[in-house]
Formats: structure tokens, sequence, C-alpha cells
């Protein structure tokens, strides 16, 4: 496993994505909805793979909810960047990552491919979320 570290600005938000895809494998994303575009996200997720996230100042994170409210987007409270959003099912939780947040984000060149979610509903969201993320550990 290869395994990629990042973290907000300031670093109350840190992660190591633990993934086989080589840099130049990694698939990147992009989502149309308006926060993902606001933000300028590049995401990506590994259901092979895990992340694991360390809250630095648990209390200054913020978990908002939008949309169908099926997943929390984390952002850091201090320096207000999006690092990932997470979901929880049947007791798994499975996260997608912003890789603008990799210490290695340079490296990752690839094409973002665009994605539009508008016609989901709550069940096949969930059913692409448990299939494509990747799962989180402790």
């Amino acid at each position: 496993m290869i395994q990629y570290e990042g973290h907000c600005h300031c670093g109350n938000i840190a992660l190591a994505f633990e993934t086989e895809n080589s840099a130049s494998e990694i698939p990147l994303r992009s989502c149309g909805c308006t926060f993902c575009q606001r933000h300028g996200g590049r995401y990506t997720s590994d259901p092979n793979g895990r992340v694991r996230f360390t809250f630095n100042a648990p209390d200054r994170l913020i978990r908002y909810r939008f949309g169908l409210k099926t997943a929390d987007f984390l952002i850091c409270g201090v320096c207000g960047v999006f690092v990932a959003a997470m979901t929880e099912v049947e007791s798994r939780r499975y996260a997608v990552i912003n890789v603008n947040c990799f210490d290695r984000a340079a490296e990752l060149t690839g094409r973002c491919t665009a994605m539009d979610y508008d016609g989901e509903n709550d069940e096949d969201r969930t059913a692409r979320r448990t299939a494509r993320w990747t799962p989180v550990v402790e």
C-alpha cells in the first residue's frame, strides 16, 4: 500500500490515505454541486484502500450537511479548509477525500472526471458510496 498524507491548512484535521494506486493511477473526480464548485475540490476514493482521520481539536471540526443530508462534509473550523466527506452505513464509515489537501497534491496530475449526482435518490447515493468510497479506519 502507498500512503498519502494530508491536512487542512492549519493542521487541525489530518489524514492518512492508503491505496495500491500510484500518484498517476489515482482516479480524480470533480463534483458539479455548488458546494464542491465553490470549494474547487478534486476528489478520490478507493474501496480497496483505507483512510484514517486525526482531529487535533475535535471541538473545532465542522460537520456540514446539505442536499439529501446523507454525508458529513468535514471542514476545519480554524482555517476553513474542506478536507473530506464522510458517510456512515450499517455502522461502517466511508469517505471521499479532497486531494487538494494531500502533501503530495502536485503529483496528482491526472484528468478530473466531472460527475453529476443530482438525479440520485437516497438509496442510489448510499449504494454508490458504499461501493466506491474509501473505508474509514480508527
